[in-house]
């Protein structure tokens, strides 16, 4: 990346672009990458951790800059301390604890102020996570679009047992706990003042409880939650970091027929749009069965199935089977089609 080169949106939309910004300029760029033996920067996985005694804090954290900061089925609130909760939970590490930076624009309405606090409060209740530090400031108008919200999160692991991006087998079958695309495609009719006759809502929600269901069962080797860059984002990370290909059946996989609708469209591939409550995840194929029940006895995996398998060859690939029968490959976006969504 040539120094006379400008940071664009797409270079913090979570696909291939971001990928290149973080491994060619942020990498290099920090000398210490690790702390306590624990999951370094270099994994650039979904948090790190640091190792202490018999357990391992696992820590994330995230920025939030949606647009609008209210739309169907949630808020900027709600979306912060879900995006939070859920990066601990897909390394199976439970949420304990959670810390928020809000920045707010001159002239921001208190009565929006504290609906977004309440929403705060209520998800992080859902998710028996304590709200224990902050931060709170206020720029001059026109210096910040309305409000942005930064949350690190904590959350505890057994000792040496972090979920990670890298940890997909060959025989894995591959779970999706729900629907795709919702967030992001209600998000862009909102903003965009589209109307459908079905109703596009968001999905953002807290999903430890769908998480700790299937870590019961056991056989989860690596885990994802699909936001920047969707379902295509998160499958090309478990690939390429695993050393695996990854085969899906697009049949299997869910999709609103309302975003489907709303996706064809506004020519937006679903697969490539953000979810704020699913996850994705490689479970062997023993238990795989078990693990989709397990994962439909709770509030946000209803909806959970298996959509793939993983294999050896062809590494770093994802393929998928095509309704007309044919493979096609799904590529890594080179960002998140639609802007400003999480």
């Amino acid at each position: 990346m040539a120094e006379e080169e400008v940071i664009k949106l797409v270079h913090g939309a979570g696909g291939a672009a971001m990928t290149e910004l973080l491994e060619k300029i942020f990498l290099p760029s920090f000398t210490l990458r690790q702390a306590l033996d624990g999951v370094s920067l270099d994994a650039m996985d979904d948090g790190a951790s640091i190792k202490l005694g018999k357990s391992e804090l696992v820590l994330t954290i995230d920025g939030h800059t949606v647009d609008p900061l209210f739309f169907p089925g949630g808020d900027i609130g709600r979306l912060a301390i879900s995006g939070t909760v859920n990066d601990l939970a897909v390394m199976g590490a439970r949420p304990v604890a959670i810390l928020d930076a809000i920045i707010v624009e001159e002239g921001f309405p208190i009565k929006d102020l504290k609906r977004i606090i309440r929403s705060m409060d209520e998800t992080a209740k859902e998710a028996n996570v304590a709200i224990i530090s902050g931060d709170f400031k206020c720029m001059p108008r026109g210096h910040v679009d309305g409000m942005v919200i930064a949350t690190c999160g904590v959350g505890i692991v057994e000792y040496g047992k972090p979920i990670l991006d890298s940890g997909a087998k060959p025989g894995d079958r591959i779970i999706v706990t729900g629907t795709v695309g919702d967030h992001g495609v209600a998000l862009l009719a909102t903003r965009e003042g589209l109307g459908f006759e079905a109703e596009l809502k968001s999905d953002v929600a807290p999903v430890w409880e769908t998480v700790q269901a299937m870590l019961s069962v056991g056989g989860v080797h690596a885990m994802k939650d699909p936001t920047r860059g969707g379902l295509a984002s998160a499958l090309n990370e478990i690939a390429r970091k695993s050393g695996v290909s990854i085969w899906l059946e697009e049949s299997q996989i869910p999709v609103r027929d309302s975003v489907r609708a709303a996706s064809e469209m506004l020519g937006i591939d679903p697969l490539e749009v953000t979810c704020e409550g699913r996850v994705v995840a490689a479970v062997d194929a023993d238990v795989a069965a078990e693990v989709v029940e397990a994962a439909r006895r709770t509030k946000y995996g209803r909806d959970a199935c298996i959509i793939g398998t993983v294999r050896g060859e062809r590494p770093g690939y994802v393929f998928m089977r095509t309704l007309v029968g044919g493979t096609r490959i799904v590529q890594m976006p080179v960002g998140e089609p639609i802007p400003r969504v999480c």
